[in-house]
Order: C-alpha cells, then sequence, then structure tokens
C-alpha cells in the first residue's frame, strides 16, 4: 500500500522548496511525485526533476476541479502498477483541495492508497493579506491536518503574530511548525500522525472570542446512513467536525472540513470517554447552534444532547 500525503498552500508559499526537503525523509523508499500547475506549461516538475522520483504533471487547472479531477484519478489508479512506497502530490497554489477526504474515503476506488493528510504551507509575510482577500487560502487551511509557517525569517513580528492568530483563529486544533526556507525534519512526520489521530474530544481551543464549539453527544444506534445526512445538514456553517461514532455498523470516524463530510469505518483504538461525541468548530456569524438544533428534530432518537 502506498502511503499518500498531499502539499497546498496558496501561490508563492514556499511549497517545491518544502517538497525539496520533505521528499528527503523518506530515503530508500520508491517515490510518486505528482506535481499540478495550474497553468498550462509545468515550470515545478522540472525543479523537482532531480530527485529521484517517480515524476508525473498535471497542468491546466487543479486537480480537485473537474476539469482536471478525472486526470487526477486516472494517474492514482495507474499508481497500483508503480507500487510507490510514498506518493507524494503537490497541489496547485490555486487549487481547493476541501474533497481530499472524501476523495479518499473511497477505498473501493483506491485500494492500494492510505491517505496520511495534508501540509499546508504558510507565507508568513503575505498571509494576513491575502487571508482577507483569497477564500482559496481558508479552504486549504481548513482541508489541512499541519501548518507549516514558511519564510519566517522575512517576516516581522506582527506579521508573524497576525498569521499564527489567523491560523488559531480557524484552526484551533491544527498543530503549527514555524520555519525558513522549507527546512522540516522527520519530526514533521510524526506531528502529522499525531494531529490526524487527535480524538475529537482533545481537539484545543484558544482565547480567540470569534471561534464557537459545540458538542454533540450521538446514540450508538444511529445507521451511518443518518449520521451522514445529520452532519450534511449542516456542515456548511462550520469550519470542522469531527468525533468517533458508534454506529449500527460500528465505529466510524468523522473527519468533516466545512460542506465536505467524510465517514469511514474506523478500526483502531479510541480513547476511553471519547466515542460518541462530535466536536463542532464554527466562527462568529455562522448560524451553527441553530442549523444543528434544526438537524437534530429530523433525528430525535439519535442525537441525545447538544452543548
Amino acid at each position: 500500500m502506498s502511503r499518500l500525503y498531499l502539499i497546498t498552500g496558496f501561490l508563492g508559499a514556499g511549497k517545491t522548496t518544502f517538497l525539496k526537503n520533505f521528499i528527503r525523509l523518506f530515503a530508500g523508499e520508491k517515490i510518486q511525485l505528482i506535481v499540478n500547475e495550474f497553468g498550462q506549461e509545468g515550470v515545478d516538475g522540472v525543479l523537482l526533476a532531480d530527485l529521484g522520483a517517480y515524476l508525473q504533471e498535471i497542468s491546466g487547472g487543479s486537480v480537485f476541479c473537474s476539469c482536471r479531477l478525472d486526470q487526477f484519478e486516472k494517474v492514482l489508479r495507474q499508481s497500483a502498477d508503480i507500487a510507490a512506497d510514498v506518493i507524494l502530490v503537490e497541489a496547485s497554489g490555486l487549487s481547493d483541495p476541501t474533497g481530499i477526504r472524501k476523495l479518499f474515503s473511497q477505498t473501493d476506488r483506491f485500494p492500494h492508497i492510505d491517505y496520511q493528510g495534508a501540509v499546508c504551507l504558510i507565507d508568513a509575510v503575505r498571509f494576513p493579506k491575502l487571508y482577507a482577500t483569497a477564500r482559496t487560502c481558508q479552504k486549504q487551511l481548513a482541508a489541512s491536518d499541519l501548518a507549516v509557517v514558511n519564510k519566517t525569517d522575512r517576516a516581522s513580528g506582527e506579521q508573524l503574530s497576525e498569521t499564527l492568530a489567523l491560523i488559531q483563529g480557524q484552526r484551533p486544533d491544527m498543530p503549527v511548525i514555524q520555519t525558513s526556507f522549507g527546512a522540516v525534519d522527520a519530526g514533521v512526520l510524526d506531528t502529522l500522525q499525531k494531529a490526524r489521530a487527535l480524538p475529537a474530544g482533545d481537539m484545543p481551543l484558544t482565547a480567540d472570542l470569534t471561534l464557537r464549539k459545540l458538542l454533540v453527544t450521538i446514540d450508538p444506534s444511529i445507521p451511518p446512513y443518518d449520521l451522514q445526512k445529520f452532519i450534511e445538514m449542516f456542515s456548511e456553517d462550520t469550519f470542522r467536525v469531527k468525533g468517533f461514532i458508534q454506529t449500527t455498523d460500528g465505529m466510524y470516524l468523522a473527519d468533516c472540513v466545512g460542506n465536505v463530510v467524510s465517514l469511514s469505518p474506523y478500526e483502531g483504538e479510541v480513547p476511553e470517554g471519547k466515542a460518541g461525541h462530535l466536536v463542532v468548530l464554527s466562527g462568529a456569524g455562522m448560524p451553527v447552534s441553530k442549523r444543528v438544533r434544526e438537524a437534530a428534530a429530523w433525528y430525535p432518537a439519535y442525537i441525545l444532547d447538544i452543548s
């Protein structure tokens, strides 16, 4: 089975430089590198061609939009023949990767791929301005499991503080690594793994008063289909929904970003007291409390408490 990592981040954040460092963490393993360029002519592929990986480029649009999704899925299916130990995907800086979890939750389509999570590269200098003007930045952050704040050597103290505050305001559950020139060590893999395994009840909160948190307790008699539909009714008004939920078909992990609802069977060990709760994170001005209660009214037998 191939372990797949997604590298995302807005234009100019330093994804290619980071990838050159990141790929060295897999020395001795067979690597497939998929580079996505929004423009017609690929540039990053040329820059990465000497890394010793099996390189494929997808140009002319984002691999997460309809114009290139079919080609991306074709490359992923063909990767079974390559039998790489690790697949690294560098997404276009203009891409919206919020569908990544849903894509790889289809284990019947990609049985050879084990999705390891997404790393979001962030330019410490430009991020505050980009975050306010480019919605793609918010979506890239929403879809990721680890933030790497790059170019800290160029950022003023004020710029770095504002960047970190914006990240924590939207994603208080996300670990953050600060670096320059995309430099990371093997610890980044451990941090990413721990972030994806973080029980929902341990999702931390900051002092940001704009952040809202709800805890929804679910009865174990709920079928997976009804759980999916329940979350879909309010997910669009959230930043993140996460939790281990016992259902009629066994334990499931809900790990949802925005309106992309991902629900998958979970066979790992769930810490005592962590099962049966959905943690719902949202922001000021988002009517999530009302929407969750409206959704709960459709499933009164399964929703035990909202607090």
